[in-house]
């Protein structure tokens, strides 16, 4: 292709074009509410435990949904099970709480069509608080297709993030959790979940899963040490372990992306 080439000046317009980067706006800007919301959770209780914590940092990605993700570094050890645990579970539960009224803006601004997926069409796949809310919103058809709006591609993308952070291995969300709550488990389901990752991301093409299970399985899946091993944690926190629980099964979504052939 030629810098004289009708498709390099397609290229060019929509890259300096002001008018076409207001397009991403509504997407930018929710997605960097949930994730950095995500993040900041885990920010808040480093500071309440002073464990030592950056601000979060955010990823670009040059794919479809232009993120990896954020994150924060931490600088010291964890110091006990319930500082470990809250600081684990206060990411993923923050997200989840703003990312579910961006969620709701994004359905009742989304539209539905009846016009068939063209080949080469890319669909989001569903989990259950999607499948729950559907119907509030939509009159659903066999031959009918949402059309997303991109607040709630957004949303979609911060219940997917959600999830894969509450998988219970490695030092994921999930993981600090679980190795909160028993360390022996924790070590188990990280050494078999890992492969179990792998085979179900290929069999249902959750490719995210499949990135997860292989870093996983480069890097390691142990859990550092803390300072304090002994220490238990009280009902409270098992409860909201439950209420983790119940968010993951939610929001995990088997097959995130599909194409249309």
């Amino acid at each position: 292709m030629t810098l004289d080439d009708p498709s390099w000046r397609a290229a060019r317009e929509v890259l300096l074009g002001p008018r076409y980067w207001t397009l991403g706006i509504p997407y930018s800007l929710s997605l960097l509410l949930i994730l950095g919301s995500h993040e900041m959770g885990h920010y808040i209780a480093c500071r309440i435990y002073r464990i030592e914590a950056s601000l979060p940092f955010f990823l670009p990605a040059p794919h479809m949904f232009g993120t990896f993700g954020a994150l924060i570094r931490i600088r010291a050890p964890f110091t006990h099970r319930r500082a470990l645990f809250d600081v684990g579970v206060a990411g993923p539960l923050a997200g989840f709480v703003v990312a579910i009224p961006v969620l709701l803006y994004g359905l009742a601004h989304s539209t539905v069509t009846r016009q068939p997926a063209r080949p080469g069409d890319i669909g989001l796949g569903s989990c259950l608080l999607l499948e729950v809310l559907y119907p509030l919103f939509f009159r659903l058809g066999p031959e009918t297709l949402i059309r997303i709006h991109p607040v709630f591609a957004a949303a979609w993308l911060g219940l997917l993030a959600t999830a894969l952070n509450l998988l219970p291995i490695g030092q994921l969300d999930g993981g600090h959790m679980l190795y909160a709550l028993s360390p022996r488990l924790h070590a188990r389901v990280s050494r078999y979940g890992i492969p179990v990752m792998i085979v179900f991301g290929v069999v249902f093409q959750a490719w995210p899963l499949v990135t997860f299970g292989v870093i996983f399985a480069i890097i390691g899946w142990r859990h550092p040490p803390l300072l304090e091993e002994d220490s238990a944690l009280d009902r409270g926190r098992l409860a909201i372990a439950w209420l983790a629980l119940a968010i993951f099964l939610l929001c995990f979504i088997p097959q995130p992306v599909g194409v249309a052939r």
